[in-house]
């Protein structure tokens, strides 16, 4: 197995224990794991993509990482303004 298989399995499983975990409400989907999980999942499932030129995969993942770049920065802007 090479490096962006490797990533493209990796990226899988953190997409899903995101998914599970937040379906058993061991995780919010406003946390920082749920949020760093979907983003470094979509991350490596884009790089994958990409090697497999599965350009479709790509772009939704690449919209999955827009999304959770922008939830992090919300929170990050939440929790700067409490402070």
């Amino acid at each position: 197995m090479n490096l962006t298989d490797s990533l493209g399995w990796i990226g899988s499983i953190e997409i899903l224990a995101a998914f599970g975990l937040n379906s058993f409400q061991k995780i919010k989907s406003d946390s920082l794991v749920f949020q760093l999980l979907n983003l470094s999942g979509g991350i490596f499932l884009i790089i994958n993509s990409i090697a497999h030129k599965a350009y479709p995969f790509t772009f939704i993942n690449s919209v999955w990482v827009v999304i959770s770049i922008t939830a992090l920065i919300k929170m990050a802007r939440s929790r700067s303004s409490k402070s």
